[in-house]
């Protein structure tokens, strides 16, 4: 009898199943789903994916939770195949799982009355060659078009000896890459006693846990990056040199209609800046097509910023209405064009990452092994390489470029 994970969504969601699959253990036989409320059609395949599991599995207990369970837990509770409904801080509740056989259908408090982050010891992610850890969760901000803090509750944050520590147990258990991940990590510290920042913690990890080889970020928010998180990225070589950055458009009317916190020039900056402080890094971004009310000028804004901030791996999402967020009352674009611009700014996105692959050709990277035959580089491009275990460190040789991935051959004289 065993307990099946299906994750959907972010790293947050990745790091709380490892959680679930510790303290679900003596469920029995049932499979538990940990949802993502993104986007409609992130909730549209939990779905699918739940009457799918109910018809291969009949037998077997069916358990939702995540965001998509925490705002719509009336709708799963509906859904005839679903023998549990669980929310976000109910599902790292060890007594949920505990009593999984005498509860109610739905167990779904007020995400908004939580105010502190729970701390989790997870030995490592089950199939992952680098560990994640959260040092924050929730959001405080209220952009127009996301659902997310109410799924998710307002922020929170994992104090800083618990995170070192966490980080040092990954790297006793063989992890040589952890990621920082949360919902908006940028933010980190603001609760905690003298309210260090991000940049603080990076330089604490990096100083206190040298067995680290390489430290990356999950998903920033620029407009929040301290300073002491500019000079880690200028001087600490085991803090990755690639961020992604949560953007969302490129033109300036869209982004305060978003209520986002910075303008198109910040991000410029930004980049700008950064890649001033370490010249090789390389920019990730998520970036919304359609947006309510978003004219074809306003659309072009956000296609040349792949170029203006040298954006080389895109997340392109089509604006997708969620009920409850002001952004869902606005006047909506014609859905043939909000998918034309999505598939518009994928192209530009798969011509630039294109690029900076190419640019890589007889370059010497180091690659993290994530499987036989394929590992990841500093810059988090994919790499075909033959040699080295899964969780291994190889240096290598870039000699060209295949399906969209790094071709390398190891260097057998490093040393």
């Amino acid at each position: 009898m065993t307990v099946d994970l299906v994750t959907f969504g972010c790293r947050l969601n990745a790091y709380e199943s490892e959680v679930i699959r510790e303290q679900a253990a003596g469920c029995g036989d049932a499979v538990v789903i940990n949802t993502c409320a993104v986007t409609a059609e992130a909730v549209r395949q939990a779905k699918q994916s739940i009457r799918r599991i109910a018809r291969e599995r009949p037998d077997a207990r069916i358990v939702v939770t995540g965001c998509a369970a925490q705002t719509e837990a009336e709708t799963f509770a509906a859904m005839p195949e679903i023998d549990r409904v669980i929310g976000n801080e109910e599902k790292l509740d060890r007594n949920t799982w505990a009593t999984l056989d005498r509860a109610e259908k739905v167990s779904v408090g007020d995400i908004m009355t939580v105010r502190q982050a729970r701390v989790h010891r997870v030995g490592g992610l089950e199939g992952r060659a680098r560990a994640f850890v959260q040092v924050q969760n929730g959001c405080d901000h209220r952009c127009t078009f996301c659902i997310i803090p109410y799924g998710r509750g307002n922020s929170r944050f994992v104090p800083i000896d618990e995170v070192v520590s966490q980080v040092r147990s990954l790297c006793e258990n063989g992890y040589r890459e952890v990621v920082l991940t949360g919902v908006d990590i940028t933010s980190w510290g603001g609760d905690l006693p003298g309210r260090p920042r991000l940049g603080g913690l990076v330089r604490a990890i990096l100083r206190h846990v040298p067995a680290l080889d390489r430290l990356r970020l999950s998903s920033i928010d620029s407009i929040e990056a301290d300073a002491d998180l500019m000079r880690a990225l200028a001087e600490e070589e085991r803090l990755m040199p690639h961020l992604h950055l949560s953007l969302q458009a490129g033109d300036d009317m869209i982004l305060k209609r978003m209520k986002r916190r910075h303008v198109r020039a910040d991000a410029v900056r930004f980049c700008e800046e950064a890649r001033r402080l370490r010249p090789d890094i390389v920019f990730g971004a998520d970036l919304i097509a359609g947006f309510p009310t978003e004219t074809e000028a306003m659309f072009e804004s956000s296609l040349a910023l792949v170029e203006d901030c040298g954006l080389a791996f895109l997340h392109v999402f089509p604006f997708s209405p969620r009920n409850g967020t002001p952004a869902a009352r606005m006047p909506q674009l014609d859905r043939r064009v909000v998918k034309d611009r999505a598939r518009r700014l994928r192209e530009r996105g798969e011509a630039a990452r294109r690029a900076m692959l190419a640019a890589e050709t007889g370059r010497r990277r180091s690659a993290l092994i994530e499987k036989p035959g394929f590992g990841r580089t500093e810059h988090y491009a994919g790499v075909a390489v033959e040699g080295g275990e899964p969780g291994a460190i190889v240096p290598v040789r870039i000699t060209g470029v295949a399906d969209d991935r790094l071709i390398a051959v190891v260097i057998r004289d490093a040393a």
